[in-house]
């Protein structure tokens, strides 16, 4: 018997709940609902879904801080699902982790297109087959527990930072472009070279000891980066 995905959908008028989880369950998926961020916070504690639908506009605090604080721990995907549509509201959402953002309205078979996809990617990212360990320098990644190490200490990566570490790695000595990186994180319609310049900048930080000149992950100016295969 196949496991079917736990979606939790977090929206707060009755009428978009009601249609989301019909539409859900019609499609096999298993929908718990919550009607706040507090709610939702809990039952993602309690029911450990495999993906959540995430909306802004919720009564008791900022869908964002809901964002914020799962992401604080968890790499799950996470799809926004919003009335804001405004560049603003999204890059800020995908850049706090989300995977993806829908604008209200959608089709459904949107929505379940975006849904596979999320699920999709977040199965290539826990599994990366073939790798278990990459290491050069003084860093290591461990793939099957997450786990970066600098000089054997730990470093903690917000969702995004991890995913651009597992790309620039699968390729060490390769140039990776920018708009590979952006497509395989945010999807083949998206401009986000400031938000992936940002996250880089964060990298650098927490990896090299002078980031303004690394010897982990290399520039390739107007081109991509590169992560180096031997130091």
């Amino acid at each position: 018997m196949s496991h079917k995905a736990l979606v939790l959908l977090v929206e707060d008028e009755k009428g978009i709940r009601n249609f989301i989880s019909t539409v859900l369950d019609v499609n096999n998926y298993r929908v718990v609902e919550a009607r706040d961020g507090k709610e939702a916070l809990e039952l993602f504690t309690s029911r450990c879904p495999d993906l959540i639908l995430l909306d802004l506009g919720l009564p008791d605090m900022d869908g964002i801080e809901v964002l914020k604080t799962i992401r604080g721990w968890s790499g799950i995907p996470i799809i926004v699902v919003s009335a804001r549509g405004h560049e603003r509201e999204k890059v800020e959402a995908l850049d706090l982790g989300a995977d993806d953002y829908i604008t209200k309205p959608f089709g459904t078979s949107e929505l379940l297109a975006r849904i596979r996809t999320a699920m999709r990617h977040q199965q290539v990212t826990v599994d990366v087959p073939e790798r278990t360990i990459f290491s050069v320098g003084d860093l290591t990644i461990d793939f099957d527990k997450r786990l970066v190490t600098l000089n054997n200490n730990p470093v903690h990566f917000t969702p995004i930072e991890y995913k651009i570490l597992e790309i620039l790695t699968q390729y060490p000595g390769k140039v990776v472009t920018y708009d590979q990186i952006i497509k395989d994180i945010w999807g083949p319609y998206t401009n986000e070279n400031q938000t992936l310049r940002v996250n880089m900048a964060n990298i650098r930080r927490k990896i090299e000891k002078n980031p303004a000149e690394p010897k982990y992950i290399l520039t390739e100016v107007g081109v991509g980066y590169r992560f180096v295969d031997e130091i």
